[in-house]
């Protein structure tokens, strides 16, 4: 499984050999719902099928297209490891799965490019975001929207303190546990919640000074590897762990999107959902103050004539293709029709879908968020304009 970003969004853009297959689905995390969804998923790829030959594929070819996903139909540890949200992506050889914190609304589509955007909350300026849940025995990364948050899986970091420093050292045969009483000279003060002492028993007693050097490069691992999984990304990182923690983590952090409140207390007492409720308070007021930037900055352009602002899809789609938006508004849920030109550079809008068009409105937020662009979906009522497609450039 893997995480839905630029590169991510980049390579489904590339992989699609026509015909290309495109599913969404909710999907249930445990209960009697998690048997519906391998059903649900069947019935998604039957109409998949039915498009296929609809579209002039023969029906062996568009079976042996399909059969691959079809096997995981009965895979009982795939469906119970699921979010809120399945995607699927199909194509030739190439086939291509996400579990995301997202309900979809369920949804097949065949066509000449993969359906993107139902994907597009998951990378737009208005709602995504990252925390860190860290201490000394766990650390957990979650991703999380406006309504929901999933764990993302870990590898390469070290579990905890203890781990780290046998990684650093495997003679070493350092033991941790915690005490509720200090013996004098041997133990330093673990700062968790409890408030309780850690004790380090090894080849000596270990300082203050010590074990907060251990601290740091336990962090600078935990550092590198999210960095590592977040590369390229923009969106908040929120920072949950105890007083004492937090100034070290930010001395070892190498994300630039660090944000500068945090959750506090000891997080292994939170639970993924309230870690959420807390994080998403601080970051809703920063989305906020950028949305509304955005707004005013589209209104003074389009208010003084200005060329560096456009509600014109037949403009806006070559200057995101060019890497000229900046930033664009798109009508979440409205779909409109046609085919793009690379060579000509010129947009031609269909009245309806076809086995060659493609949604236009998501290829221009595609095109702008490969491009470093940020991308605002918006309920149709709630864009600045009366229009489906609205951007602001860059030059």
């Amino acid at each position: 499984m893997n995480l839905i970003n630029k590169h991510e969004l980049q390579r489904l853009m590339e992989k699609c050999e026509r015909p290309c297959v495109s599913i969404y689905m909710p999907a249930h995390r445990a209960g009697r719902e998690v048997q519906g969804d391998s059903i649900r998923l069947k019935n998604l790829l039957n109409k998949a099928e039915e498009q296929l030959i609809a579209a002039g594929i023969r029906a062996p070819e568009a079976l042996d297209m399909l059969e691959p996903t079809r096997q995981i139909l009965t895979d009982t540890i795939f469906w119970q490891n699921q979010s809120d949200g399945l995607a699927l992506f199909i194509s030739g050889e190439f086939m291509r799965y996400y579990r995301v914190p997202l309900a979809f609304e369920t949804l097949a589509i065949t066509g000449g490019r993969f359906h993107l955007k139902p994907l597009l909350s998951l990378l737009t300026g208005d709602g995504r975001f990252f925390i860190l849940a860290l201490s000394q025995n766990e650390v957990r990364l979650l991703q999380g929207t406006h309504y929901s948050v999933d764990e993302i899986h870990l590898e390469h970091i070290p579990g905890g303190l203890e781990e780290a420093l046998r990684w650093d050292d495997p003679e070493r045969q350092t033991q941790y546990h915690t005490s509720s009483v200090t013996p004098q000279g041997e133990s330093i003060r673990r700062a968790t919640a409890q408030g309780r002492p850690a004790i380090f028993h090894g080849h000596g007693v270990e300082s203050a000074t010590e074990h907060k050097e251990q601290v740091l490069r336990y962090f600078h691992k935990i550092a590198a590897g999210v960095h590592e999984i977040l590369a390229g990304e923009h969106a908040p990182l929120v920072l949950a762990a105890v007083d004492y923690l937090r100034p070290i983590y930010e001395q070892a952090n190498t994300y630039p999107h660090l944000v500068e409140d945090g959750v506090p207390g000891n997080p292994e007492e939170l639970s993924a959902q309230e870690l959420h409720a807390q994080a998403w308070n601080i970051v809703r007021p920063i989305f906020d103050r950028v949305e509304e930037r955005a707004v005013e900055e589209y209104h003074q352009l389009a208010g003084a004539g200005s060329d560096q602002a456009s509600a014109v899809l037949q403009e806006v789609i070559p200057a995101a293709y060019a890497g000229r938006v900046k930033t664009l508004f798109v009508a979440r849920g409205t779909q409109t029709w046609g085919v793009f030109d690379l060579d000509a550079q010129r947009v031609a809008v269909s009245d309806a879908a076809e086995p060659d068009n493609e949604d236009l409105l998501d290829l221009a937020a595609e095109y702008t968020l490969l491009h470093g662009g940020t991308v605002y979906a918006k309920e149709p009522d709630q864009m600045p304009a009366a229009s489906p497609l609205i951007a602001v450039y860059r030059y």
